[in-house]
């Protein structure tokens, strides 16, 4: 894909920058930027897009993102809208690696902490009760100053490294080709599915939003997201299925076409083949973790 290179600005009495987000549009674009990103989600549900990986994200998940590694966050319509006052709330680190020296990171001391970022290259999902844990690190970490900022820092990183099994996200041969600025060509198909995926995308019509031929098309987008087109649409629609189900106001058979699929049997056989899981059993889990 062809990301756009994000510039993070930091104040000048700062090496690194920690912010509150309250606007749904932040970065909503399809990005990438040298600063390794630690995000917390306070409030607000989405897609995200780190590499060729497409999940939901919600209240207490974190993403550890590494270096250059392309991402997105699509928050519901009902952020982007400000519909039933619904708020969008976030919490972003960035950091550069060498950001405390080119020697720090090799220090024999801090081999726990260079696996994490090495790891993170692939972006890193942390739920649950490690998820609060680092939101309440962050937290400090916000209110902190001068050294004890750096500090703080280092407990968020290390109180990820300290899980036993992190989620990570993209695939091991992921590589993205940043190196040409077609961002505008990738926003655009990345807008207009996730604007019409509820019902058939011909492909004809996505390919013209690309500025392709259909033949084109499909080559351009296998060879940058290792996916067919299908697959990436496919996995959208699971993406809003989960949320349907964990918002449990459809029946399932609903639910399967309100998220785009034309028949059940489908819905289920591609929900299990992403999810691991039937479409029952997950909003089954989810709801007693509710309770």
């Amino acid at each position: 894909m062809k990301p756009q290179l994000l510039k993070v600005a930091t104040e000048p009495t700062n090496s690194f920058c920690i912010r509150h987000n309250i606007i749904p549009y932040m970065n909503n674009r399809w990005h990438f930027h040298p600063e390794v990103e630690l995000i917390h989600f306070h409030k607000g549900h989405g897609l995200q897009f780190v590499g060729d990986s497409i999940l939901r994200f919600g209240p207490d998940d974190v993403v550890l993102v590494g270096a250059n590694l392309p991402h997105y966050w699509r928050f519901d319509d009902v952020y982007l809208h400000d519909k039933d006052n619904s708020v969008a709330y976030s919490t972003t680190i960035h950091f550069k690696e060498n950001f405390w020296g080119d020697r720090f990171l090799n220090l024999p001391e801090n081999k726990q902490l260079k696996v994490l970022l090495d790891k993170a290259r692939r972006g890193i999902m942390v739920t649950g009760a490690a998820g609060k844990k680092v939101s309440r690190l962050m937290r400090k970490a916000h209110q902190k100053t001068g050294v004890y900022r750096i500090i703080a820092l280092l407990k968020c990183l290390l109180a990820i490294a300290e899980q036993d099994e992190l989620t990570l996200l993209s695939s091991l041969g992921f590589q993205a080709d940043l190196s040409d600025a077609e961002n505008e060509r990738i926003n655009a198909i990345y807008e207009h599915t996730l604007s019409h995926f509820k019902r058939k995308i011909p492909l004809e019509e996505i390919a013209d939003t690309a500025g392709m031929t259909p033949n084109s098309f499909c080559r351009y987008f296998k060879d940058r997201t290792g996916k067919t087109y299908s697959q990436f649409l496919t996995e959208i629609r699971v993406g809003y299925a989960c949320k349907l189900l964990v918002d449990d106001k459809l029946s399932i058979k609903q639910l399967c076409f309100e998220s785009g699929f034309n028949n059940f049997s489908c819905f289920h056989k591609n929900f299990k083949q992403i999810m691991g899981k039937t479409p029952q059993t997950y909003q089954n889990e989810y709801l007693k973790v509710e309770a």
